[in-house]
């Protein structure tokens, strides 16, 4: 197993050491219980790195890390996976981006369906996208990433169009389609944007919509997900197909 990984705001620090401390520190000092001679890893969640050694824990909220190597930066992965995913009700999104960023997902855009119960307006909806953005934070951590997913400002329909228009390969999950996700011809680099629905589904407005853009609808399987699960289940086919997990 790889190394627990922690996150700093920038990755430069002056002589062999490097005190982690705060929230990251208590973190590993209460919560991890680590213990001098264990491996850990420093990222900025931007792709830099960097490994060390423990040294020493003082308190419950510092650790002393030693022996730190050079700064590594892991290059953005080839070809990007974004998706869009319409706003569940509750807690589900939060689901849906801890399990994304788990696999892999490249970026997330919060998208406010037609057909979506949950509305982000005001501070409301500025929380709930706080709330994202630091599941999108603890899961990278979990799943041993260096290289976060970027949760981008929930978008509009029109503004959905735009960023399909500019995609390398775009697909919409959806019941419509005629073709199967996992037969799809895929970029070798480039992006690839996946839209996932809310509970009510696409409307016919939106698919004509994107598929403008073109962007083509595309069924996954032969069974219904839920949409804090389709985006996630989507992804991992792609990672397979674009060899990123071979």
């Amino acid at each position: 197993m790889t190394a627990p990984v922690f996150v700093v705001d920038r990755l430069e620090w002056v002589g062999p050491e490097f005190v982690l401390d705060g929230p990251e520190g208590r973190h590993a000092v209460s919560v991890k219980r680590l213990r001098p001679g264990e491996d850990v890893v420093l990222t900025d969640g931007c792709g830099h790195w960097a490994e060390g050694v423990v040294k020493a824990t003082e308190g419950k909220d510092r650790l002393v890390v030693a022996d730190l190597a050079p700064v590594h930066e892991e290059p953005p992965a080839a070809p990007q996976i974004t998706v869009v995913q319409a706003l569940p009700k509750g807690d589900r999104g939060e689901l849906a981006v801890e399990t994304m960023t788990e696999v892999g997902v490249d970026a997330i855009v919060p998208w406010q369906a037609s057909r979506c119960i949950t509305q982000w307006k005001g501070d409301r909806g500025l929380k709930a996208l706080g709330k994202w953005r630091a599941t999108a934070r603890e899961a990278g951590k979990q799943s041993r990433r260096v290289r976060f997913p970027e949760v981008a400002d929930a978008a509009t329909t029109r503004q959905v169009g735009a960023l399909l228009a500019g995609a390398d390969f775009a697909a919409v999950l959806h019941e419509s389609g005629d073709e199967r996700l996992a037969t799809a011809e895929l970029p070798a680099a480039g992006e690839i944007m996946l839209v996932v629905g809310p509970e009510g589904g696409v409307s016919p407005e939106e698919l004509a919509l994107f598929a403008e853009a073109g962007a083509r609808p595309y069924v996954l399987g032969p069974t219904v997900l839920r949409t804090s699960t389709a985006g996630t289940a989507a992804a991992a086919l792609l990672l397979g197909r674009t060899g990123r997990w071979s």
